[in-house]
C-alpha cells in the first residue's frame, strides 16, 4: 500500500530527504549559512537508516571525504554555500576526471567574498561550469519550489550514479529556507538509479575500461576486493598516470561525450504559456516564482507572455532556447546577478530576437512588478 507524507517542508530538510530517499549514505561537510540546516538534519536522519555524517575541518575536506565515501561505494553528498562553493572547486575537478559520482549542493547567497550570508543570490551558475580548471563534464540542476527540491535532489544523485560524474544542486537561500507544504511520494513510486557494478573477477578489472561503444565505465567499490588505482592525473584505462596525447584525448573527449550524447536524458525544463507568447522571460530558481507571477498577471491585461525555466542549468538547453528565439520577439533574463546565463542566451539565439537582462545582485528577490514593468519596457 502506497503512503505518502504531507508536511509542511522548509527547503534544506527537502533537500535530506530527498537525498536519503535516493540512497545516500554518507554525507561530508562543513557548516555554512544558508546550507546549515542540510547538514544539520543529515546529521540527525543518516545514522537513523545506516549512514555516516561527518563534519570535517573546513570546506575542501567536506567534498575530500565525500569523494571517499563514493570511492567506498556509498552515494554521497556535500552542501555549501558562496565561499565554500569556491573551496569546492580543485575537488570538483578531481571527482570529475576520476569519475566519482557525487552531488553538490550550493544554497546560493550574496557575494564575492563574504558578501551577504543570509540573503539569496544567483551568482554562482558560471561558477558551477566553469568553476574548476581545465575542460570538464559538469551537470547542474536549479529547483525553484520545496518539493522540486527533493525531487531534483533524487534526480542528481540518479544522474550523478548513471553517468559517473558530479551533479552540482543550485538552490537559493530563498528556496532553501522558504516552508511549503509538499507530498513526499512513497518510496515505490521513486526511481532509483545505482552505479553499474563490474561483472568480471578482481583480477580482470579495469577500472576506467569501457566496452562496445559505452561512454561510462563500472565502478567497484573499495573493499570489495577490487585493487585500483584512482588519479587525478590523465590516466589510462588501468587507473594509472599517462603522459600519452592519444591517451589525454580518447579520455577528455569520453568525459564530455558521456554528458553530451545523452543531453534528451538530462535535460530538463518547465514551459510555461510559450505557445503563442511573443515576450518570453527566461528565468530559474526562485526568481522564477515571481516570473510566473508576473506571466499570470501579464496574461490578465492580454499580453501575450510566457515564461521559460531551466530545471537543468548545466549543460545548457541550447537547442531549446534557439527553438524559441525564432518565434519570439524579445527574451527577458531574469536573475539575481549582473548577467550571467543572459551571456548563454545571447549566444545560442544567434540574434533571432531581442535578448535583455534584469537582474538584482544586492540581496533582494526580483519581484514580479519589476518584471511586469519590464514587460511593457520592452513592448
Amino acid at each position: 500500500m502506497k503512503s505518502r507524507k504531507v508536511k509542511l517542508m522548509q527547503g534544506n530538510e527537502a533537500c535530506v530527504e530527498g537525498a536519503i530517499a535516493a540512497g545516500m549514505r554518507f554525507y561530508g561537510g562543513y557548516p555554512i549559512t544558508p546550507s546549515t540546516e542540510i547538514a544539520e538534519i543529515s546529521a540527525v536522519k543518516l545514522p537513523a537508516v545506516g549512514g555516516k555524517f561527518i563534519q570535517m575541518e573546513d570546506e575542501i575536506g567536506g567534498i575530500a571525504a565525500a569523494i571517499g565515501g563514493s570511492l567506498a561505494g556509498l552515494k554521497s553528498m556535500t552542501a555549501t554555500s558562496g565561499p565554500g562553493f569556491s573551496l569546492k572547486q580543485e575537488n570538483l575537478g578531481y571527482a570529475a576526471i576520476a569519475e566519482i559520482p557525487l552531488v553538490v549542493v550550493n544554497v546560493q547567497r550574496g557575494g564575492p567574498s563574504t558578501g551577504l550570508p543570509t540573503a539569496p543570490a544567483q551568482g554562482d551558475v558560471m561558477q558551477a561550469k566553469w568553476g574548476t580548471h581545465g575542460d570538464h563534464p559538469i551537470i547542474a540542476l536549479s529547483p525553484s519550489s520545496v518539493r522540486e527540491t527533493f525531487d531534483v535532489t533524487v534526480r542528481a544523485f540518479n544522474l550523478a550514479e548513471k553517468y559517473r560524474t558530479p551533479v552540482v544542486i543550485l538552490t537559493d537561500e530563498v528556496v532553501g529556507h522558504m516552508r511549503e507544504k509538499i507530498e513526499i511520494p512513497d518510496p515505490s513510486e521513486i526511481e532509483i538509479i545505482d552505479r553499474k557494478k563490474p561483472e568480471v573477477d578482481p583480477e580482470n578489472y579495469l577500472p576506467y575500461e569501457v566496452k562496445d561503444g559505452e561512454l561510462v565505465p563500472p565502478m567497484a567499490a573499495f573493499g570489495d576486493g577490487y585493487r585500483f588505482h584512482v588519479t587525478g592525473l590523465t590516466h589510462d584505462e588501468t587507473g594509472f598516470p599517462s603522459n600519452s596525447s592519444e591517451i589525454a584525448e580518447a579520455l577528455l573527449n569520453r568525459l564530455m561525450n558521456k554528458i553530451n550524447a545523452n543531453l534528451d536524458d538530462i535535460l530538463d525544463y518547465e514551459e510555461f504559456m510559450c505557445d503563442d507568447a511573443e515576450i518570453v522571460v527566461f528565468s530559474y530558481g526562485s526568481t522564477a516564482r515571481s516570473a510566473k507571477s508576473a506571466v499570470k498577471k501579464l496574461r490578465e491585461e492580454g499580453i501575450k507572455v510566457g515564461l521559460f525555466r531551466p530545471i537543468t542549468i548545466w549543460p545548457f538547453p541550447e537547442e531549446k532556447v534557439y527553438e524559441l528565439s525564432k518565434k519570439v520577439k524579445s527574451i527577458i533574463v531574469a536573475e539575481m546577478n549582473l548577467g550571467q546565463l543572459v551571456l548563454e542566451v545571447e549566444r545560442v539565439s544567434k540574434g533571432n530576437c531581442k535578448v535583455s537582462h534584469l537582474g538584482k545582485a544586492n540581496g533582494e528577490v526580483i519581484t514580479p512588478n519589476e518584471i511586469v514593468s519590464r514587460v511593457k519596457e520592452v513592448l
